[in-house]
Protein backbone atom coordinates (compact mmCIF):
# COMPACT_ATOMS: atom_id res chain seq x y z
CA UNK A 1 0.00 0.00 0.00
CA UNK A 2 1.17 3.22 -0.60
CA UNK A 3 2.47 5.62 1.89
CA UNK A 4 -0.32 7.77 3.46
CA UNK A 5 -0.11 11.60 3.45
CA UNK A 6 -1.30 13.43 7.13
CA UNK A 7 -4.66 13.80 6.65
CA UNK A 8 -8.51 14.60 7.91
CA UNK A 9 -11.30 16.30 6.65
CA UNK A 10 -11.71 20.10 6.86
CA UNK A 11 -15.17 19.55 8.47
CA UNK A 12 -14.07 17.89 11.83
CA UNK A 13 -10.49 19.07 11.96
CA UNK A 14 -11.42 22.71 12.07
CA UNK A 15 -13.79 21.83 14.72
CA UNK A 16 -10.45 19.89 16.66
CA UNK A 17 -8.17 22.82 16.20
CA UNK A 18 -10.35 25.24 17.78
CA UNK A 19 -10.33 23.20 20.82
CA UNK A 20 -9.43 25.32 23.76
CA UNK A 21 -7.97 22.86 26.02
CA UNK A 22 -4.97 20.05 24.51
CA UNK A 23 -6.40 17.23 26.58
CA UNK A 24 -9.42 16.62 28.84
CA UNK A 25 -9.47 13.76 30.97
CA UNK A 26 -12.72 13.68 31.36
CA UNK A 27 -15.23 11.70 29.33
CA UNK A 28 -15.25 14.00 26.43
CA UNK A 29 -11.77 14.00 25.93
CA UNK A 30 -10.21 15.59 23.19
CA UNK A 31 -7.11 15.42 21.09
CA UNK A 32 -5.62 18.36 19.06
CA UNK A 33 -2.96 20.04 18.72
CA UNK A 34 0.76 18.65 18.60
CA UNK A 35 3.45 16.88 21.41
CA UNK A 36 0.13 16.07 23.42
CA UNK A 37 1.87 12.81 24.89
CA UNK A 38 4.52 13.55 27.32
CA UNK A 39 4.13 10.77 30.19
CA UNK A 40 1.96 7.84 30.73
CA UNK A 41 -0.23 9.43 32.26
CA UNK A 42 -1.22 11.93 29.42
CA UNK A 43 -0.94 8.98 27.14
CA UNK A 44 -3.61 7.38 29.04
CA UNK A 45 -5.58 10.21 29.24
CA UNK A 46 -5.15 10.12 25.32
CA UNK A 47 -6.43 7.29 25.16
CA UNK A 48 -9.46 7.77 27.19
CA UNK A 49 -10.47 10.59 24.17
CA UNK A 50 -10.35 7.94 21.62
CA UNK A 51 -12.62 5.83 23.23
CA UNK A 52 -14.69 8.48 23.88
CA UNK A 53 -14.49 9.33 20.42
CA UNK A 54 -15.94 5.63 19.59
CA UNK A 55 -18.05 6.41 21.99
CA UNK A 56 -19.62 9.27 20.22
CA UNK A 57 -20.38 7.73 17.19
CA UNK A 58 -21.63 3.97 18.46
CA UNK A 59 -24.21 6.12 20.54
CA UNK A 60 -26.76 6.71 17.85
CA UNK A 61 -25.70 8.06 14.33
CA UNK A 62 -23.79 5.17 12.89
CA UNK A 63 -26.56 2.67 14.52
CA UNK A 64 -29.57 4.31 13.19
CA UNK A 65 -28.25 3.44 9.63
CA UNK A 66 -27.70 -0.01 10.44
CA UNK A 67 -30.97 -0.16 12.05
CA UNK A 68 -33.10 1.67 10.35
CA UNK A 69 -31.60 0.30 6.72
CA UNK A 70 -32.62 -2.96 7.85
CA UNK A 71 -36.19 -4.52 8.28
CA UNK A 72 -36.77 -5.05 12.57
CA UNK A 73 -36.94 -1.25 13.04
CA UNK A 74 -39.49 1.80 11.93
CA UNK A 75 -39.35 5.38 12.52
CA UNK A 76 -42.06 6.96 14.32
CA UNK A 77 -40.53 10.62 14.64
CA UNK A 78 -41.22 13.33 11.63
CA UNK A 79 -37.97 14.04 10.06
CA UNK A 80 -37.95 12.58 6.48
CA UNK A 81 -34.21 12.38 6.68
CA UNK A 82 -34.71 9.56 9.16
CA UNK A 83 -37.41 8.05 6.55
CA UNK A 84 -34.61 7.74 3.93
CA UNK A 85 -33.40 4.60 5.33
CA UNK A 86 -36.22 2.97 5.72
CA UNK A 87 -37.05 3.48 1.97
CA UNK A 88 -33.90 3.19 0.98
CA UNK A 89 -33.83 6.39 -0.65
CA UNK A 90 -30.84 7.99 1.05
CA UNK A 91 -29.74 11.09 0.00
CA UNK A 92 -26.16 12.87 0.51
CA UNK A 93 -27.52 15.77 2.13
CA UNK A 94 -28.76 13.65 4.80
CA UNK A 95 -27.54 14.56 8.22
CA UNK A 96 -26.87 11.46 9.65
CA UNK A 97 -24.71 10.22 7.10
CA UNK A 98 -23.07 13.57 7.45
CA UNK A 99 -22.50 13.20 11.16
CA UNK A 100 -21.62 9.72 11.29
CA UNK A 101 -18.55 10.50 8.93
CA UNK A 102 -16.79 13.19 10.76
CA UNK A 103 -18.00 11.01 14.07
CA UNK A 104 -15.88 7.73 13.18
CA UNK A 105 -12.75 10.29 11.56
CA UNK A 106 -12.50 11.99 14.92
CA UNK A 107 -11.87 8.70 16.42
CA UNK A 108 -9.52 8.07 13.50
CA UNK A 109 -7.51 11.02 13.78
CA UNK A 110 -7.18 10.57 17.82
CA UNK A 111 -6.15 7.04 17.10
CA UNK A 112 -3.92 8.24 14.83
CA UNK A 113 -2.34 10.99 17.39
CA UNK A 114 -2.40 8.41 20.09
CA UNK A 115 -0.34 5.69 18.00
CA UNK A 116 1.99 8.35 16.31
CA UNK A 117 2.92 10.29 19.84
CA UNK A 118 3.04 7.19 22.38
CA UNK A 119 5.47 5.62 19.91
CA UNK A 120 7.60 8.85 20.31
CA UNK A 121 8.02 8.67 23.98
CA UNK A 122 11.43 7.86 25.65
CA UNK A 123 11.73 4.78 27.40
CA UNK A 124 12.58 6.73 30.90
CA UNK A 125 8.92 8.30 30.86
CA UNK A 126 6.50 5.31 29.50
CA UNK A 127 7.13 1.49 30.31
CA UNK A 128 7.26 -0.68 27.66
CA UNK A 129 4.38 -2.74 28.61
CA UNK A 130 1.92 0.44 28.69
CA UNK A 131 3.40 1.58 25.45
CA UNK A 132 2.29 -1.29 24.19
CA UNK A 133 -1.41 -1.53 25.77
CA UNK A 134 -1.99 2.06 24.25
CA UNK A 135 -0.59 1.94 20.94
CA UNK A 136 -2.56 -1.44 20.63
CA UNK A 137 -6.27 -0.18 22.11
CA UNK A 138 -5.64 2.82 19.28
CA UNK A 139 -4.70 0.15 16.55
CA UNK A 140 -8.20 -1.78 17.74
CA UNK A 141 -10.17 1.61 17.26
CA UNK A 142 -8.57 2.38 14.28
CA UNK A 143 -9.20 -0.68 12.72
CA UNK A 144 -12.80 -0.75 14.09
CA UNK A 145 -13.49 2.64 12.72
CA UNK A 146 -12.04 1.88 9.10
CA UNK A 147 -13.94 -1.72 9.16
CA UNK A 148 -17.38 0.56 9.84
CA UNK A 149 -16.67 2.75 7.50
CA UNK A 150 -15.88 0.05 4.81
CA UNK A 151 -19.57 -1.69 5.04
CA UNK A 152 -20.61 1.76 5.32
CA UNK A 153 -19.60 3.69 2.37
CA UNK A 154 -17.43 1.05 0.37
CA UNK A 155 -13.34 2.51 -0.03
CA UNK A 156 -12.62 5.57 1.92
CA UNK A 157 -9.52 7.73 2.16
CA UNK A 158 -7.21 5.98 4.29
CA UNK A 159 -5.40 8.52 7.07
CA UNK A 160 -3.02 7.05 9.32
CA UNK A 161 -1.15 10.11 10.59
CA UNK A 162 -2.40 13.06 12.94
CA UNK A 163 -3.82 16.33 11.21
CA UNK A 164 -1.39 18.95 11.18
CA UNK A 165 -3.42 21.10 9.62
CA UNK A 166 -7.25 21.72 8.10
CA UNK A 167 -5.99 22.00 4.33
CA UNK A 168 -3.98 18.42 4.85
CA UNK A 169 -6.74 16.51 3.51
CA UNK A 170 -7.31 18.33 -0.02
CA UNK A 171 -6.76 16.95 -2.75
CA UNK A 172 -6.83 12.79 -1.35
CA UNK A 173 -9.26 10.41 -3.54
CA UNK A 174 -10.23 7.39 -1.71
CA UNK A 175 -8.89 4.02 -1.77
CA UNK A 176 -10.73 1.16 -2.49
CA UNK A 177 -12.60 -1.10 -0.77
CA UNK A 178 -9.62 -4.12 -0.70
CA UNK A 179 -7.08 -1.43 0.47
CA UNK A 180 -9.24 -0.36 3.05
CA UNK A 181 -10.24 -3.69 4.69
CA UNK A 182 -6.44 -4.29 3.93
CA UNK A 183 -5.56 -1.59 6.46
CA UNK A 184 -7.99 -3.11 8.50
CA UNK A 185 -6.64 -6.27 8.82
CA UNK A 186 -3.05 -4.77 9.00
CA UNK A 187 -4.66 -2.70 12.30
CA UNK A 188 -5.86 -5.80 13.74
CA UNK A 189 -2.77 -7.73 13.16
CA UNK A 190 -0.36 -5.08 14.91
CA UNK A 191 -2.73 -4.53 17.93
CA UNK A 192 -3.30 -8.28 18.24
CA UNK A 193 0.55 -8.32 18.24
CA UNK A 194 0.95 -5.45 20.86
CA UNK A 195 -1.93 -6.56 23.57
CA UNK A 196 -1.59 -8.88 26.33
CA UNK A 197 -4.61 -12.09 26.44
CA UNK A 198 -6.31 -11.03 28.96
CA UNK A 199 -10.25 -9.87 29.91
CA UNK A 200 -11.70 -6.78 29.76
CA UNK A 201 -14.88 -5.99 28.35
CA UNK A 202 -14.62 -2.53 28.24
CA UNK A 203 -11.16 -1.91 26.87
CA UNK A 204 -9.64 -3.98 23.56
CA UNK A 205 -7.33 -7.08 24.54
CA UNK A 206 -5.79 -9.54 22.27
CA UNK A 207 -9.09 -11.80 22.87
CA UNK A 208 -11.45 -8.83 21.71
CA UNK A 209 -8.66 -8.52 18.83
CA UNK A 210 -9.32 -11.89 17.60
CA UNK A 211 -13.16 -11.24 18.32
CA UNK A 212 -13.14 -8.43 15.49
CA UNK A 213 -10.94 -10.49 13.39
CA UNK A 214 -13.48 -13.11 13.09
CA UNK A 215 -16.08 -11.02 12.44
CA UNK A 216 -13.58 -9.24 9.34
CA UNK A 217 -13.26 -12.77 8.14
CA UNK A 218 -16.56 -13.28 8.01
CA UNK A 219 -17.46 -10.28 6.05
CA UNK A 220 -14.23 -11.32 3.75
CA UNK A 221 -15.99 -14.91 3.28
CA UNK A 222 -12.40 -16.11 4.36
CA UNK A 223 -14.65 -18.93 6.33
CA UNK A 224 -11.83 -21.37 7.88
CA UNK A 225 -10.32 -17.86 9.36
CA UNK A 226 -13.48 -16.85 10.83
CA UNK A 227 -14.06 -20.03 12.30
CA UNK A 228 -10.59 -20.54 13.78
CA UNK A 229 -10.58 -16.88 15.59
CA UNK A 230 -14.10 -17.42 16.87
CA UNK A 231 -13.02 -20.51 18.19
CA UNK A 232 -10.33 -18.98 20.17
CA UNK A 233 -12.94 -17.13 22.32
CA UNK A 234 -15.64 -20.02 21.99
CA UNK A 235 -13.15 -22.30 23.47
CA UNK A 236 -12.37 -19.72 26.64
CA UNK A 237 -14.96 -20.79 28.50
CA UNK A 238 -13.62 -19.99 31.58
CA UNK A 239 -14.21 -16.14 30.53
CA UNK A 240 -16.85 -15.70 28.01
CA UNK A 241 -20.19 -17.99 28.32
CA UNK A 242 -24.03 -17.78 26.93
CA UNK A 243 -25.92 -16.68 29.71
CA UNK A 244 -29.19 -18.08 30.10
CA UNK A 245 -32.08 -16.65 29.97
CA UNK A 246 -30.99 -14.61 26.56
CA UNK A 247 -31.81 -11.06 29.06
CA UNK A 248 -29.46 -11.87 31.78
CA UNK A 249 -26.37 -10.15 29.21
CA UNK A 250 -28.60 -6.81 30.10
CA UNK A 251 -31.67 -6.90 32.81
CA UNK A 252 -31.37 -5.58 36.08
CA UNK A 253 -29.10 -2.76 35.52
CA UNK A 254 -25.85 -5.68 34.75
CA UNK A 255 -22.71 -4.66 32.20
CA UNK A 256 -19.77 -6.48 31.82
CA UNK A 257 -20.73 -10.03 31.95
CA UNK A 258 -19.63 -12.71 30.64
CA UNK A 259 -21.66 -12.70 27.61
CA UNK A 260 -19.86 -9.44 26.48
CA UNK A 261 -16.45 -9.89 24.37
CA UNK A 262 -16.70 -6.06 23.68
CA UNK A 263 -19.09 -3.08 25.03
CA UNK A 264 -18.83 0.27 24.97
CA UNK A 265 -19.04 2.45 28.68
CA UNK A 266 -21.47 4.88 29.43
CA UNK A 267 -21.81 6.87 33.03
CA UNK A 268 -24.21 9.95 34.45
CA UNK A 269 -21.61 11.93 33.46
CA UNK A 270 -21.47 10.91 29.49
CA UNK A 271 -25.43 8.79 28.99
CA UNK A 272 -26.03 6.48 25.99
CA UNK A 273 -28.79 8.61 24.08
CA UNK A 274 -30.23 5.07 22.76
CA UNK A 275 -32.28 4.95 25.62
CA UNK A 276 -34.03 7.96 24.53
CA UNK A 277 -34.62 6.88 21.15
CA UNK A 278 -36.18 3.65 22.34
CA UNK A 279 -38.16 3.73 25.57
CA UNK A 280 -41.65 5.82 25.41
CA UNK A 281 -42.91 8.76 26.95
CA UNK A 282 -43.94 7.75 29.98
CA UNK A 283 -40.47 6.61 30.57
CA UNK A 284 -39.26 9.75 29.75
CA UNK A 285 -38.33 8.64 25.97
CA UNK A 286 -39.25 9.56 22.41
CA UNK A 287 -39.72 6.18 21.40
CA UNK A 288 -38.71 7.37 17.83
CA UNK A 289 -37.28 3.64 17.35
CA UNK A 290 -39.54 1.25 17.77
CA UNK A 291 -39.90 -2.38 16.27
CA UNK A 292 -41.57 -3.03 13.56
CA UNK A 293 -45.32 -5.36 13.70
CA UNK A 294 -43.10 -8.26 11.69
CA UNK A 295 -40.11 -8.00 14.47
CA UNK A 296 -42.77 -7.85 17.47
CA UNK A 297 -44.39 -10.64 16.13
CA UNK A 298 -41.38 -13.22 15.25
CA UNK A 299 -39.83 -12.27 18.84
CA UNK A 300 -42.79 -12.86 20.57
CA UNK A 301 -43.71 -16.33 18.56
CA UNK A 302 -42.32 -18.92 21.61
CA UNK A 303 -40.94 -21.13 18.95
CA UNK A 304 -38.90 -18.88 17.24
CA UNK A 305 -37.95 -15.62 20.05
CA UNK A 306 -38.41 -17.53 23.07
CA UNK A 307 -36.75 -15.13 25.80
CA UNK A 308 -36.00 -12.60 23.48
CA UNK A 309 -39.10 -11.39 23.96
CA UNK A 310 -37.61 -9.32 26.83
CA UNK A 311 -36.43 -7.48 23.97
CA UNK A 312 -39.81 -5.42 23.82
CA UNK A 313 -42.63 -4.17 25.69
CA UNK A 314 -45.85 -2.17 26.07
CA UNK A 315 -46.39 0.74 26.76
CA UNK A 316 -49.48 2.76 28.47
CA UNK A 317 -50.83 3.11 24.79
CA UNK A 318 -50.33 -0.31 24.45
CA UNK A 319 -47.71 0.17 21.56
CA UNK A 320 -44.75 -1.76 21.68
CA UNK A 321 -41.10 -0.16 22.15
CA UNK A 322 -37.63 -1.81 22.23
CA UNK A 323 -36.10 -2.50 25.69
CA UNK A 324 -32.50 -3.65 25.42
CA UNK A 325 -31.95 0.21 26.59
CA UNK A 326 -33.69 1.36 29.58
CA UNK A 327 -31.60 2.49 32.24
CA UNK A 328 -32.70 6.02 34.33
CA UNK A 329 -30.19 7.70 33.92
CA UNK A 330 -29.08 6.46 30.45
CA UNK A 331 -25.97 4.09 31.76
CA UNK A 332 -27.01 1.29 29.25
CA UNK A 333 -23.67 -0.06 27.02
CA UNK A 334 -23.62 -0.35 23.59
CA UNK A 335 -22.86 -3.94 22.62
CA UNK A 336 -20.30 -3.94 20.44
CA UNK A 337 -19.63 -7.58 20.28
CA UNK A 338 -21.36 -10.78 22.30
CA UNK A 339 -20.10 -14.16 22.57
CA UNK A 340 -23.39 -14.85 20.84
CA UNK A 341 -22.21 -13.64 17.81
CA UNK A 342 -18.70 -15.46 17.64
CA UNK A 343 -21.40 -18.90 18.15
CA UNK A 344 -23.47 -17.58 15.17
CA UNK A 345 -20.22 -16.73 12.93
CA UNK A 346 -18.77 -19.74 13.24
CA UNK A 347 -21.65 -21.98 12.52
CA UNK A 348 -21.62 -19.54 8.75
CA UNK A 349 -18.49 -19.95 8.45
CA UNK A 350 -18.62 -23.98 8.94
CA UNK A 351 -21.56 -24.24 7.04
CA UNK A 352 -20.29 -22.68 4.41
CA UNK A 353 -17.14 -24.88 4.19
CA UNK A 354 -19.96 -27.91 4.90
CA UNK A 355 -19.61 -29.32 7.97
CA UNK A 356 -23.09 -29.12 8.47
CA UNK A 357 -22.86 -30.78 11.83
CA UNK A 358 -20.75 -28.61 13.13
CA UNK A 359 -22.16 -26.01 11.85
CA UNK A 360 -26.22 -26.80 13.29
CA UNK A 361 -24.41 -27.64 16.60
CA UNK A 362 -23.57 -24.04 16.87
CA UNK A 363 -26.90 -22.79 16.27
CA UNK A 364 -28.61 -24.69 18.70
CA UNK A 365 -26.70 -23.78 21.66
CA UNK A 366 -28.16 -20.09 20.60
CA UNK A 367 -31.47 -21.67 19.96
CA UNK A 368 -31.27 -23.93 23.26
CA UNK A 369 -30.69 -20.57 25.50
CA UNK A 370 -33.36 -18.84 24.15
CA UNK A 371 -35.78 -21.75 25.01
CA UNK A 372 -36.65 -22.52 21.17
CA UNK A 373 -36.60 -25.69 19.40
CA UNK A 374 -33.41 -27.17 18.03
CA UNK A 375 -33.06 -27.24 14.32
CA UNK A 376 -32.42 -30.65 12.10
CA UNK A 377 -29.29 -30.83 9.84
CA UNK A 378 -30.25 -29.63 6.28
CA UNK A 379 -29.27 -28.60 3.08
CA UNK A 380 -26.39 -26.22 2.91
CA UNK A 381 -28.79 -23.57 1.90
CA UNK A 382 -31.66 -24.43 4.52
CA UNK A 383 -29.02 -24.00 7.16
CA UNK A 384 -27.55 -20.50 5.69
CA UNK A 385 -31.02 -19.05 5.93
CA UNK A 386 -31.83 -20.63 9.45
CA UNK A 387 -28.76 -19.01 10.35
CA UNK A 388 -29.53 -15.64 9.06
CA UNK A 389 -33.08 -16.06 10.26
CA UNK A 390 -31.36 -16.33 14.12
CA UNK A 391 -28.76 -13.28 13.92
CA UNK A 392 -31.97 -11.07 13.11
CA UNK A 393 -33.33 -12.45 16.30
CA UNK A 394 -30.50 -12.76 18.46
CA UNK A 395 -28.84 -9.01 17.40
CA UNK A 396 -32.98 -7.60 17.35
CA UNK A 397 -31.84 -4.13 18.28
CA UNK A 398 -28.08 -3.98 17.94
CA UNK A 399 -26.83 -3.11 14.87
CA UNK A 400 -26.15 -5.91 12.61
CA UNK A 401 -29.48 -6.83 10.36
CA UNK A 402 -29.24 -4.35 7.34
CA UNK A 403 -24.96 -5.16 7.04
CA UNK A 404 -26.03 -9.35 7.25
CA UNK A 405 -28.25 -8.81 4.52
CA UNK A 406 -26.08 -6.30 2.38
CA UNK A 407 -22.37 -9.09 2.82
CA UNK A 408 -24.11 -11.78 2.27
CA UNK A 409 -26.04 -10.47 -1.03
CA UNK A 410 -29.31 -10.97 0.37
CA UNK A 411 -30.43 -7.31 0.86
CA UNK A 412 -32.17 -6.63 -2.71
CA UNK A 413 -34.41 -9.82 -2.19
CA UNK A 414 -35.39 -9.08 1.27
CA UNK A 415 -35.79 -5.34 1.84
CA UNK A 416 -37.02 -5.37 -2.01
CA UNK A 417 -34.01 -2.82 -3.34
CA UNK A 418 -33.82 -2.88 -7.29
CA UNK A 419 -30.68 -0.80 -7.02
CA UNK A 420 -27.85 -1.93 -6.51
CA UNK A 421 -26.29 1.47 -5.58
CA UNK A 422 -28.34 1.67 -2.58
CA UNK A 423 -26.42 -1.02 -0.66
CA UNK A 424 -23.24 1.46 0.11
CA UNK A 425 -24.38 4.81 1.53
CA UNK A 426 -23.53 7.97 0.02
CA UNK A 427 -21.05 10.18 0.89
CA UNK A 428 -21.75 13.20 2.57
CA UNK A 429 -22.38 16.35 0.31
CA UNK A 430 -20.24 18.76 2.15
CA UNK A 431 -17.32 16.56 1.80
CA UNK A 432 -17.80 16.31 -2.06
CA UNK A 433 -17.97 20.21 -2.01
CA UNK A 434 -14.57 21.05 0.09
CA UNK A 435 -12.60 18.63 -1.64
CA UNK A 436 -13.63 17.35 -5.69
CA UNK A 437 -10.76 14.75 -5.20
CA UNK A 438 -13.51 12.85 -3.43
CA UNK A 439 -15.95 10.83 -5.73
CA UNK A 440 -19.71 9.93 -4.73
CA UNK A 441 -20.61 6.81 -4.57
CA UNK A 442 -22.43 5.63 -8.31
CA UNK A 443 -26.18 5.72 -7.69
CA UNK A 444 -26.42 8.89 -6.10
Amino acid sequence: MTTLKNTTFVAFIMAMVSCSKFLDVEPKASISGENIIVDETSANAALNGVYSALRTYYSVDFQSIAYLSGDNIQWTGSQSQVQEFINHQVNAENATITNTWKEIYVAVNRANQVIKNVNELAANVISEDVRKRIAGEAYFIRALAYFDLARTWGGVPLITEPTAGPTDNVGIARSSIEETYNLVLADLNRAEELLQETTNRFQATKKTVRALKARYFLYRENWQQAADYASLLIDDQANYSLLNPYYSFFADGVTGTRESVFEIFYNANEVNPHRGQWQPQQNGGTRQWAPNNTFVNLVNDPTIGGSRSALVAKDNQNRWYGNLYYRSPATDPTYVIRIAELYLIRAEANAQLGKLEEAVRDLNAIRNRAGVPQTAVGTQNELLLAIENERRLEFGLEAHRWFDLVRTGRAQTVLNISDTNRLLMPLPAEQILVDSALEQNPGY
